[in-house]
């Protein structure tokens, strides 16, 4: 029982989804090589060109997380809400403008910039440089579509429990098989609801993996593992979790039930290293570095691009380099990795600064949930960086996961 009178954070699911756009961030400062083409910067990476590298994406791909967690996020932030008597409709609006408003202000201002450089300075490539800035945006696209289903999606889960789960997985399949096996490419597209609204619905399933036995924890682990493999050395999909120029197939874009094996192994994968995580994430040091991560994540993620894209252009003005690079990377390549997160960082920090500050919250959402039956207090949600829901916990609650 709770006695305290306070509500804790839970800092795992904190740290899930601050590091998973972290690891986006990261990879493609670090990674990204750009080709000059007349029609602008074509980008890729080093996976393009050696074979092998594609199992890091493994790991390294985490939107499945990101989205798995967002899910449990929304599903606690929407039932606190309820209960203090809140409608869903300004609820939704609410959390939509604050995710939508600076995405749209960027873009907005990018559109506007690229049309002025086109026109002033008849740079016919500036369209698919803007573009390539601004698309990483497109899984926003996705969550805020998510979160305008959240009551069907909650309707659905409340009637229907696992069930849905099973559901849309059948339907990521049978989209591969129409694309794949029959040729219906513009099948692939069904996916985006149904491979990425299968880890939103995943995560309202959270409390219950975090509670289940350990051995179901390595279930999930070697089942998406094994379910990866086969996929992958079946020669249907390539192994790489990220697109790659040059492939056949890309398992993003639109996403193949590749990623449903990927979201399984990732889940379990999460849920064997928690309780080391834990541990860690309960020391001070630790847990000033989560708090500053989980404030600043969704910013840097927006501007991430924008700030790459100031640090590699007054790099090419500056030092007259070449805007492409048709060689695999060398060790002088390998070396300059720091640099290359290093500068663009440089960049977006004071875009950060301007346009990334935190709002507070609102006052119903300052309030801790009261006590309920039991003693047991309810999770409480705030709103940070951009509007996403920051979730709180009973104390007693946090760590509970079953070792057996």
């Amino acid at each position: 029982m709770n006695t305290s009178g306070h509500a804790a954070r839970e800092p795992y699911v904190d740290f899930l989804r601050a590091i998973s756009l972290v690891v986006v961030v990261l990879w493609h400062w670090a990674f990204t090589i750009l080709h000059w083409t007349p029609e602008g910067p074509q980008p890729t990476s080093p996976l393009g060109f050696f074979s092998g590298l594609w199992v890091l994406t493994w790991l390294l791909q985490v939107l499945p997380v990101f989205f798995y967690v967002g899910g449990y996020v929304h599903m606690v932030s929407w039932e606190h809400a309820e209960a203090r008597g809140e409608r869903i409709v300004p609820y939704l609006w609410h959390h939509l403008r604050q995710l939508l408003v600076p995405a749209l202000v960027l873009v907005a201002t990018w559109a506007v910039l690229g049309t002025i450089l086109g026109v002033t300075l008849d740079l016919h490539w500036i369209r698919g440089a803007v573009m390539l800035i601004i698309s990483p945006l497109w899984f926003l696209g996705v969550y805020v579509g998510l979160l305008l289903l959240l009551p069907v999606s909650l309707w659905l889960h409340r009637k229907f429990d696992v069930i849905v789960l099973v559901w849309l997985a059948g339907i990521a399949m049978l989209v591969d098989v129409l694309r794949l096996r029959y040729g219906y490419d513009w099948a692939g597209w069904i996916n985006m609801a149904a491979v990425w609204g299968l880890a939103y619905q995943s995560g309202f399933f959270y409390h219950r993996i975090v509670d289940a036995a350990r051995r179901v924890d390595l279930a999930l682990l070697w089942a998406g593992l094994f379910g990866l493999m086969g996929l992958v050395f079946s020669g249907a999909y390539p192994g790489s979790m990220v697109g790659v120029p040059g492939d056949r197939l890309s398992n993003m874009a639109p996403p193949t039930f590749v990623i449903v094996a990927l979201l399984v192994f990732q889940i379990g994968f999460a849920e064997v290293f928690r309780p080391a995580m834990e541990r860690k994430l309960a020391k001070p040091r630790w847990h000033q570095v989560n708090g500053l991560l989980n404030r600043y994540a969704l910013p840097l993620f927006l501007f991430h691009t924008t700030g790459m894209a100031l640090f590699r252009a007054i790099g090419y003005l500056a030092f007259d380099r070449r805007m492409t690079s048709d060689r695999a990377p060398d060790l002088i390549w390998w070396a300059e990795r720091p640099l290359a997160v290093l500068g663009p960082l440089l960049f977006t920090i004071p875009l950060i600064a301007l346009f990334g500050r935190k709002k507070r919250p609102r006052d119903g959402e300052r309030k801790t949930k009261p006590e309920v039956a039991g003693g047991k207090r309810e999770p409480e949600v705030r709103t940070g960086s951009f509007g996403a829901p920051q979730v709180t916990i009973d104390p007693s609650a946090a760590g509970r996961k079953k070792r057996h």
